[in-house]
């Protein structure tokens, strides 16, 4: 895997490489800047399913193509959310401005696109609809900012749309390059939707139990954002004096001490044990899924990892 890691950081910089030396250093500023390349990895798994070969440089591509596609969306994020950092480096926006972000992230995903297209026209309409369903999900987000009503499955079907879909995407566009059985092909899909799944409710729990230290920004931040997470709707949906507290605190921007005091309610509440409790529902989901490949390394990393994602929230 450490081979195939290899050369899925050479295929990115290689894909965003360009005649304008200014965009290739616009496109290239979060690559360079590291990452876990979790979806090329996921890609990389998939194909290896049954065979633990390495896999085909097609399915590096794939992999990438999924990667580029994140990476435009963080570009886009930043310029949303006005963020300064990521992963330790000043976001593009905030170095070189709004516009050029903007640009630069559409560059990473017409690349993308292109990238796709050439493993074929499967591959090239399922990106297509997977960047399609990433807006779906942040739109949903957005348009329930601030929002203390806001319901679990708004909240799921926000989060399967701008997380989950693009994991989806990478199992199954590796599944498809490598060329494996149908029914293959649709448990790696299905895995791939649940592992996303997993991957943000563990992500929005450690938001509201991490350190600020842990997380490298201010824990609460979806919350001051106006951004309601799972834990946070539990929380509210709890029938509990804490309950209504919290949704007197939230609304609105926070002032003064309001980020803490509601930390402190969701902390202290049942919201997190019941948001752990969904997201095992989803590793249970992930891992009935990997019963029905091949067996392999591939496969049994693959079983292993949501429940590994679930085990850091669990103190």
């Amino acid at each position: 895997m450490d081979i195939d890691r290899q050369r899925v950081e050479s295929a990115l910089l290689t894909a965003v490489k360009n005649r304008d030396a200014h965009l290739n250093e616009l496109a290239a500023h979060l690559i360079v800047a590291g990452g876990k390349r979790l979806r090329p990895v996921m890609a990389v798994a998939a194909a290896a399913v049954g065979n633990d070969e390495p896999v085909s440089d097609d399915v590096i591509q794939g992999g990438i193509s999924c990667e580029l596609v994140h990476l435009g969306s963080l570009y886009h994020d930043d310029v949303m959310d006005e963020a300064a950092t990521r992963r330790g480096v000043d976001t593009v926006n905030a170095r070189w401005g709004n516009l050029q972000a903007i640009l630069a992230g559409d560059f990473l995903l017409a690349k993308a696109s292109e990238i796709a297209a050439a493993l074929g026209t499967e591959v090239a309409t399922l990106l297509a609809q997977t960047i399609g369903h990433l807006c779906e999900g942040q739109i949903e987000e957005l348009t329930k900012a601030f929002d203390v009503s806001r319901s679990v499955p708004s909240y799921l079907v926000s989060i399967e749309g701008k997380t989950a879909s693009l994991f989806s995407t990478a199992a199954r566009i590796g599944a498809l390059v490598a060329g494996h059985d149908r029914a293959v092909v649709e448990a790696l899909t299905s895995y791939g939707t649940a592992y996303g799944m997993v991957f943000q409710i563990v992500d929005d729990i450690l938001d509201v139990i991490a350190t600020d230290a842990e997380l490298g920004k201010r824990a609460g931040h979806d919350m001051e954002e106006g951004i309601y997470t799972l834990p946070v709707l539990l929380t509210l949906k709890s029938d509990s004096t804490d309950a209504l507290e919290l949704r007197d605190l939230l609304g609105r921007p926070f002032t003064g001490n309001d980020r803490d005091a509601a930390l402190a309610i969701v902390r202290s509440n049942t919201g997190i044990a019941h948001a752990i409790e969904t997201a095992s529902e989803y590793v249970a989901i992930a891992e009935s899924e990997c019963n029905k490949m091949p067996a392999s390394k591939a496969t049994d990393a693959l079983r292993e990892a949501p429940r590994v994602l679930l085990n850091s929230v669990i103190r």
